[in-house]
């Protein structure tokens, strides 16, 4: 099998290709749940896992490295392999990723005063070099010409955009780190670099991104309306990283490159002055604009939230102690991910997940599409524009619209007739009603087995092939039709927007199944693997026999419902305020196990707290364990992630209403203040 790439989009066999990639800093997650996280990444479209070798993580003291535990970048690299799922080591020696120094160790910033860091000095070199030297160590035989997953490296990150050289230093700087990691053993097919922002490339292949908020923005207030929300061909997200004063150029031709994605925010990671909160719809609308907008690669960061380890002479996070702008949690990275801290389901990952599928059924012919927006001159604040988009060929395509944008409203538009744009494939869809908030694609011309659908005002996303017939599933609230040549119709099995946010495709002895469920879904050596509760109700078309440990007790419609009931001796929680005073509120969390789930075997016993104040420490005999800084939401503990502690200190800090803070629902304030934890709940995961 071979990887290359066109100015339009990457190949694989010499065949078109259109991955999905997520970040997952392994490093920032338990070791042993690795595979678990791969299997849910896998389980939801992925077939690229991207991840960041963090400087400072594996050589905080000069001359010591540590790639044991959390660090132990070989056993991450083998379970890639093991689970199937293809790897882009990001190997920058600088990376950010809200890391202490943007990821060189203490030792290195000190060195810096004599030397010239991030440059062609040689000195700095040689450091780098004994870096990649460890690496390689630990990832020798995992290329993928040795067989292994590794089919991609990133080299540095955000090069001249945020540090570093512009212009022709820049531009061989760039090119020495490729030559080095080359002549180390990285041989790859695909050699890539962040292109936003003015950075340079080198002789690498460019990633851009793009988020739908900016908690590193210095304001306090509410942003511009996000430009993520319209179609264009502008490929740069001028808000990434827009606290560093650059003019926002990119330094190559995009004309040469297919438009990748590696840094579509998977969700925010709050900072102390910033803490917006993305939903499931501001992450897939975003996504969905991008496609429609001709991107061949969708690669988010964060796709999987998690923790900073804990350093031997310092914090690791992100700080303007350090020198940032930005003041970070000194523990979490939830980054409100698709999969979030402690590994449970978010949202957005449901969203990803959706485009995913059709992407998986159909991305071959999709990517080699080219897109014609309409109209190309909407501002992100027009909130009366129906915004459009048509990724066509000669005679098939997909229409995109988008009349979602995040934090505003949108009109309704009643009656709307489209109208394809491909040259040989004209198609007037039935009208319909486009609501505010609305987002989604519909197809025209699309061959479905030995019929062809004329056109449709619903979404595709899966084929489920059972016993010789297949199935095809569309979803969407508007109501559907289809409309066949010849009255020639293919099977269709057509489910409600939220009907299709629980779906799950699985493949078990060579049959397809579509699974309603609310929580994971996946395949694991021949065996269904189903995330729930104590007691668990999934729907499965067409009929399953034998779904292990569930019940088959009814059917609906087309499908058959099923429940699993799983003995949990009951755990419960208390807590008792210890101590109050002008700034501050302690309180004491006793958990008292009904058993002590073992997370590994695929069992966890979650604790969500509800408070309101500026920020929340969590303590567990005198080690902070967790922080977080206040946002309105729910915080989720997992008990069986952080071994099962039977007591918690959790420190709340005052927020006054003349906080300078970005919030976007604050709470109820008492004389000017909220201090308190106010409530607690236990809930029990099982799998």
């Amino acid at each position: 099998m071979s990887f290359d790439y066109n100015k339009h989009y990457l190949m694989k066999d010499g065949k078109p290709w259109f991955p999905i990639m997520g970040e997952m800093h392994y490093s920032r997650y338990r070791d042993d749940l690795w595979e678990e996280s791969l299997r849910k990444m896998k389980a939801g479209g992925l077939n690229i896992v991207s991840a960041y070798t963090i400087w400072i993580h594996h050589e905080e003291e000069e001359g010591v490295f540590d790639f044991s535990g959390c660090r132990d970048l070989g056993k991450f690299v083998k379970l890639c392999r093991k689970v199937g799922i293809y790897m882009f080591l990001r190997l920058g020696p600088w990376i950010h990723g809200e890391v202490r120094n943007g990821g060189f160790p203490d030792w290195l910033v000190k060195k810096g005063e004599e030397i010239d860091l991030r440059s062609d000095d040689e000195k700095y070199l040689a450091y780098v070099r004994r870096f990649w030297e460890q690496i390689y160590q630990q990832v020798e035989g995992e290329m993928y010409e040795d067989g292994g997953p590794i089919i991609g490296i990133q080299i540095e990150n955000e090069y001249g955009h945020v540090g570093g050289y512009t212009g022709e230093k820049g531009e061989q700087h760039m090119k020495t780190l490729q030559a080095l990691a080359q002549e180390l053993g990285f041989k790859v097919p695909l050699y890539t670099a962040t292109g936003w922002g003015g950075a340079v490339i080198g002789n690498c292949l460019p990633v851009m991104g793009g988020y739908c908020e900016a908690p590193w923005d210095q304001s306090t207030e509410e942003l511009s309306a996000n430009t993520n929300y319209v179609f264009s061909q502008e490929r740069n997200d001028a808000l990434i990283a827009c606290d560093h004063h650059v003019d926002g150029a990119v330094t190559f031709d995009e004309a040469s490159f297919p438009y990748l994605t590696a840094e579509l925010g998977g969700g925010l990671q709050a900072t102390e002055h910033r803490r917006p909160v993305c939903h499931g719809k501001d992450i897939g609308a975003m996504s969905l604009t991008k496609l429609g907008s001709g991107v061949a690669l969708l690669g988010y960061y964060m796709y999987h939230g998690g923790s900073n380890p804990k350093g031997k002479l310092s914090t690791l996070q992100e700080s303007k102690a350090t020198g940032y702008l930005n003041d970070l949690p000194e523990i979490n990275y939830d980054f409100n991910a698709p999969i979030r801290q402690y590994g449970s389901i978010c949202n957005s990952y449901r969203e990803l997940k959706l485009l995913a599928s059709f992407l998986t059924e159909w991305g071959e012919d999709f990517v080699t599409l080219r897109e014609e927006i309409y109209p190309d001159s909407v501002k992100p604040e027009d909130m009366h524009t129906l915004r459009l988009s048509d990724r066509h060929n000669e005679d098939h395509g997909y229409i995109f619209f988008n009349n979602y944008q995040r934090r505003r409203v949108m009109d309704t538009h009643k009656d709307v007739t489209l109208v394809s744009k491909a040259p040989k494939g004209e198609v007037t869809f039935p009208t319909t009603t486009i609501e505010s908030g609305a987002f989604g694609f519909y197809p025209y011309n699309m061959k479905l087995g030995d019929a062809l659908l004329k056109c449709a005002t619903a979404t595709p996303a899966y084929a489920i092939r059972n016993n010789g017939e297949t199935t095809y599933v569309f979803y969407g609230d508007a109501q559907p039709e289809y409309v066949w040549e010849n009255d020639k119709a293919a099977k269709i099995l057509h489910l409600s927007k939220a009907d299709a946010l629980k779906s799950w495709k699985v493949t078990l002895d060579g049959q397809d199944y579509l699974i309603l469920s609310e929580n994971f879904v996946w395949v694991e050596d021949g065996q269904l693997k189903i995330v729930g509760g104590p007691d668990t109700t999934v729907t499965c078309y067409p009929k399953m026999e034998n779904m292990s440990g569930f019940e088959c007790v009814a059917n609906a419609g087309k499908f058959f419902i099923y429940d699993r009931h799983v003995d949990v001796k009951e755990t419960t929680a208390s807590m008792t305020l210890v101590s109050s005073d002008e700034n501050t509120a302690t309180y004491e969390i006793t958990v008292n196990y009904g058993e002590k789930a073992d997370r590994v075997s695929g069992r966890d016993t979650i604790l969500d707290l509800k408070y309101a104040g500026y920020k929340m420490d969590v303590y567990a005999d005198g080690e902070k364990i967790n922080d977080h800084f206040f946002s309105g939401q729910i915080v989720p503990l997992s008990l069986g992630y952080l071994n099962h502690p039977e007591k918690l200190t959790v420190v709340v800090t005052a927020l006054y209403e003349d906080t300078k803070v970005f919030i976007e629902d604050w709470p109820e304030l008492e004389n000017g203040k909220a201090c308190s934890l106010d409530a607690i709940s236990i809930r029990e995961e099982v799998r």
